[in-house]
């Protein structure tokens, strides 16, 4: 089935289409959709060598210009270093603003061709098409992209939205197994902030191979974040709650080794932790975080840091976190499951804020 949901922003206007087995005929629409442009495609490895030989034979068939960018998978490829290698590139190929960008991959590869899209002569324009459950329900939608400094992830990036996003929910299948559960700490995530029902839908357990299941929670997803961004896709207001879990999860990536934790894995972390320090500062229905940990524990999905973690020293990023104002912190909290709300607090507050010994 496909469904498509328009989305409107102050600066831009366009569809995120879902449509199981789409990247079939995506050479063919490309060619229909956007005649006459040159596309350069930016994907890693791993995509490529699960998808490349389809790919070169779509593209070839439908008579496009295009060239081919493959990155190493992993963090490092969204290293704020990485940009002059793709602005090379680009330049060799001789891309224009008339042009196309297009980003296959996850949510790695949609943030650095998303970034690489907006600054290359001042902006062109981008096409994502999301590979992983993670940048399907989240970071392929609503413009935000970001490249990692040696500080801290994400902290180089700019608000640029997409032309076009389509989602081919019939890649989840492909995905390993812990990618997958990885991109399900997003799904969740939803449910937490926003959609009681949809949480309550996740216990009856999701597997990646349920095509038909795959494709309704995906949908609801991204129609959660079409209605948020549409009033606020600048991350002022209301969009700040999409960053629930974020903010210890984005400090655990920086304190750990990369590989230690993955994105989605230090976000279940910081869900978890966050629910429970909501419950103990009175703001958080009892039982929330017990209710999150259950559900955490379906998808093989972590809830809390080893013992003799020390969350003093693992919180010293967050004075780098985008949500901050001056020295307040705009915390995404839980009045219950459902229903999220921001919570300032001093900066220098949050790690006994967030600490389970105090």
């Amino acid at each position: 089935m496909r469904q498509t949901l328009t989305i409107n922003t102050a600066t831009q206007k366009y569809t995120v289409t879902t449509e199981m087995g789409f990247f079939k005929h995506m050479g063919s629409t490309l060619a229909n959709q956007y005649p006459e442009k040159k596309v350069a495609v930016i994907t890693d490895d791993t995509v490529l060598d699960i998808y490349g030989e389809e790919l070169r034979a779509q593209m070839d068939k439908a008579g496009i210009n295009w060239t081919l960018i493959s990155l190493p998978p992993g963090e490092d490829s969204k290293s704020f270093s990485v940009l002059p290698h793709l602005y090379t590139k680009l330049l060799e190929f001789q891309l224009t603003r008339e042009d196309l960008i297009l980003a296959l991959g996850g949510g790695v590869i949609g943030d650095i061709a998303g970034f690489t899209a907006a600054t290359f002569l001042r902006g062109v324009d981008l096409v994502m098409v999301p590979t992983t459950l993670m940048a399907m329900v989240d970071s392929s939608i609503g413009g935000k992209n970001g490249a990692n400094l040696p500080e801290g992830k994400n902290l180089a990036g700019t608000f640029y939205q997409p032309k076009e996003v389509f989602i081919d929910p019939a890649f989840v299948r492909t995905l390993p197994d812990e990618v997958f559960e990885d991109g399900m700490a997003e799904v969740i995530k939803y449910g937490c902030v926003f959609d009681l029902d949809l949480f309550s839908d996740l216990m009856d357990k999701a597997t990646k191979n349920d095509g038909s299941g795959i494709e309704t929670i995906i949908y609801r997803c991204c129609l959660i974040k079409k209605q948020i961004i549409e009033l606020d896709s600048r991350d002022y207001g209301i969009a700040m709650l999409l960053n629930f879990g974020h903010t210890f999860g984005h400090c655990i990536e920086d304190y750990y080794p990369e590989k230690t934790y993955s994105h989605g894995e230090a976000v279940a972390i910081g869900m978890y932790m966050t629910a429970l320090a909501g419950e103990r500062a009175g703001l958080t229905a009892p039982n929330t975080a017990n209710l999150l940990k259950k559900l955490l524990e379906a998808y093989n999905l972590p809830y809390q840091l080893p013992e003799d973690a020390n969350i003093r020293e693992i919180s010293e990023s967050v004075k780098h976190d985008k949500k901050r104002r001056g020295n307040t912190l705009n915390l995404v909290l839980l009045e219950k499951i459902g229903k999220g709300f921001l919570y300032q607090i001093n900066k220098s507050e949050y790690a006994d804020f967030i600490d389970p010994k105090n």
